[in-house]
């Protein structure tokens, strides 16, 4: 039986994220019973022939949608975006040494907290003078060459900005991708690491997608806890994988090929965006919370002209099936998050709903 599409309200979750409905389907479907096995994927081994199949299928379809050269290796780990903060420190900051940061927003300075922990980290830019509503300019920024890693988080999903281009800097740049990976193409040349939570644009929490370049590898600190060393992982299946979390993502990365690759997927994720964007600037009822040169594609953040109306907003915008707009308690106002899941469709219809809203009430 398939699932009734018109029974699935439109979802704007910052994450866990909206997930292909094909995917769900095919997942529903084999859930019981995966082909060939006569058990579940949840309850196979991960030693199985089968598992190693899917596992390695995900890894070939990043590697292909990415442009991966085999220098890379790709890892599969568990403990979420919030463990690479402390992880990318304890293998790549120098006891002697130093690594820069940039602060764009709530996700960049725990990772810098964390790397703190660990040892010397300077900040090189940060925009909170102005509540993360922008990216600093290059020009401003205090680059360094002597540091062993320049990290930054590409995409903001509180604040509703992001990275325009790959940073330029000397240094190995190290990413946090989580609300922005495989959505438009990546510069791989500058990069020594990438990491990404996995739980908002290419499947369910539970697993993060780590690339790592070797020659970036190969100058970790030594002697470190063997499940926190990235040089464990890049060696062999060390531990039980987050089995089906990865399941899921193979089947994300299927459909995001389907979708005509990340070429494919990033001009329907500008359509989407310019749409929505579009509708907040046309008159001063919509205010977009993030400078415009500065806006995320992935989480489109705005308020309304009257604060006292943005309550009943979200409360009608839940009656008409849009869920999960109200922005972070942190910054309040609304977001909708429009990862590569998200379809056109409920970009449309948010749209519409908006301008009636706006009619009744401007």
């Amino acid at each position: 039986m398939n699932i009734n599409q018109s029974e699935r309200l439109h979802n704007f979750s910052a994450g866990p994220a909206t997930l292909p409905l094909a995917v769900i389907e095919s997942v529903r479907e084999e859930l019981p019973l995966y082909p060939k096995v006569g058990a579940s994927v949840m309850e196979i081994s991960h030693r199985s022939p089968e598992y190693i199949e899917i596992e390695s299928s995900a890894r070939d379809r990043i590697r292909r949608l990415l442009g991966l050269t085999e220098d890379w290796h790709i890892l599969f780990l568990g403990g979420g975006a919030s463990m690479q903060f402390h992880q990318v420190p304890l293998n790549f900051l120098p006891s002697d040494g130093q690594a820069g940061y940039l602060l764009t927003g709530s996700w960049a300075k725990k990772a810098h907290a964390e790397a703190e922990r660990v040892g010397q980290s300077r900040v090189i830019a940060s925009s909170a003078d102005k509540g993360f509503n922008y990216i600093p300019e290059p020009s401003s920024w205090d680059l360094d060459s002597n540091d062993a890693y320049v990290h930054y988080t590409s995409n903001n999903t509180i604040y509703g900005t992001q990275f325009q281009s790959t940073p330029n800097v000397d240094s190995p740049l190290v990413c946090d991708a989580s609300s922005d990976f495989l959505s438009r193409p990546i510069d791989l040349e500058k990069y020594g690491l990438i990491y990404a939570g996995a739980q908002k644009n290419i499947g369910p929490s539970g697993v993060t997608v780590i690339l790592v370049r070797d020659r970036f590898l190969q100058i970790r600190k030594q002697g470190l806890p063997t499940m926190l060393d990235y040089g464990t992982h890049a060696e062999k299946c060390f531990n039980t994988p987050p089995v089906f979390a990865v399941y899921m993502v193979e089947k994300v990365l299927r459909w995001l090929e389907d979708q005509g690759g990340i070429s494919g997927i990033q001009a329907t994720n500008r359509q989407k965006s310019n749409l929505l964007y579009t509708t907040i600037d046309e008159t001063d009822f919509y205010r977009g919370t993030a400078q415009r040169e500065s806006r995320s594609e992935m989480n489109v953040t705005f308020r309304l002209q009257r604060e006292d109306l943005e309550q009943t907003f979200m409360d009608e915008a839940t009656q008409n099936g849009l869920l999960a707009l109200k922005g972070h308690r942190s910054v309040g106002g609304m977001r909708a998050s429009i990862y590569n899941a998200c379809s056109l469709e409920s970009i449309q219809i948010l749209v519409s709903f908006m301008k009636d809203f706006q009619q009744r009430n401007g």
